[in-house]
């Protein structure tokens, strides 16, 4: 078995990414850094760029962690640190499903994400551009693309990959691989 010390989850938004990185952190003792946490300021302000990275190079500067996020500013500093992609590379009517349920639950509770004062509303959820729904769709065919290249360069030849097509999949993986 691989030593997983390092992870970094990456997929489509609601494909489970925070919600693994928080089931693997728990079952390894260690920290779990979510990106979004990072990035996101109150009233969905962008944090700089710069100091963004920063962050994302403080919170990962220990031995081990799993973070989760696809925020391409900050992938060299995750990837080269990482030694394990977790990719969940679900099909879109699991994801949408997925953030159908969340978004209810989010918007309806209105919970505050990442302590930052931030809530989702079904007004920007299903009627703006800035849906996460419509994120999902455009930046699937766009994952399916790169990250196979992206992972085929040099810089991340140290990196093991686990790809999943389906949850059932991430599932025996934890079964298998975790709970030994």
């Amino acid at each position: 078995m691989t030593l997983l010390r390092r992870i970094a989850i990456i997929g489509s938004s609601g494909s489970g990414k925070s919600t693994l990185g928080k089931q693997l952190a728990d079952l390894f003792g260690t920290i779990h850094v979510e990106l979004d946490a990072l990035h996101w300021l109150p009233d969905w302000q962008m944090e700089n760029t710069d100091i963004f990275r920063q962050k994302v190079t403080d919170a990962l500067s220990g031995e081990r962690w799993v973070v989760d996020g696809n925020y391409s500013k900050v992938r060299d500093v995750v990837w080269s640190r990482a030694d394990t992609i977790v990719w969940l590379d679900y099909p879109l009517r699991i994801v949408y499903w997925r953030l159908f349920w969340r978004t209810m639950k989010r918007t309806l509770l209105r919970e505050n994400l990442w302590e930052s004062g931030n809530t989702e509303s079904l007004y920007n959820q299903f009627m703006t551009r800035d849906s996460l729904f419509v994120w999902a769709w455009t930046s699937k065919a766009r994952q399916q693309k790169m990250y196979p290249e992206l992972l085929s360069q040099p810089e991340y030849a140290h990196l093991t990959v686990y790809k999943f097509r389906y949850p059932k999949q991430t599932a025996q993986w934890l079964i298998t691989h975790i709970g030994e």
